[in-house]
């Protein structure tokens, strides 16, 4: 699941999602497909939380990485 691309991994998520608002699945199903969901709200997270690192590191002149703090650039 992790290998997915964070695109895909949504539409999956509204597709469970879709399916429980639509209620035609039995009790059963609905908790498997929420448990799903909730998997894929998780890799989720980690993939926003990874790209948020990764933009929050800029590189300077010298080549050394260094967070960046948007308040010093107003």
């Amino acid at each position: 699941m992790e290998k997915k691309k964070f695109e895909a991994l949504m539409t999956d998520l509204e597709k469970i999602v879709k399916d429980l608002e639509n209620g035609d699945v039995d009790l059963e199903t609905s908790i498997e497909k929420y448990t799903e969901a909730m998997k894929l709200v998780k890799v989720c997270e980690d993939k926003l939380n990874q790209a948020l690192e990764s933009v929050n590191k800029i590189r300077t002149e010298n080549g050394e990485f260094v967070d960046f703090k948007p308040e010093e650039n107003q």
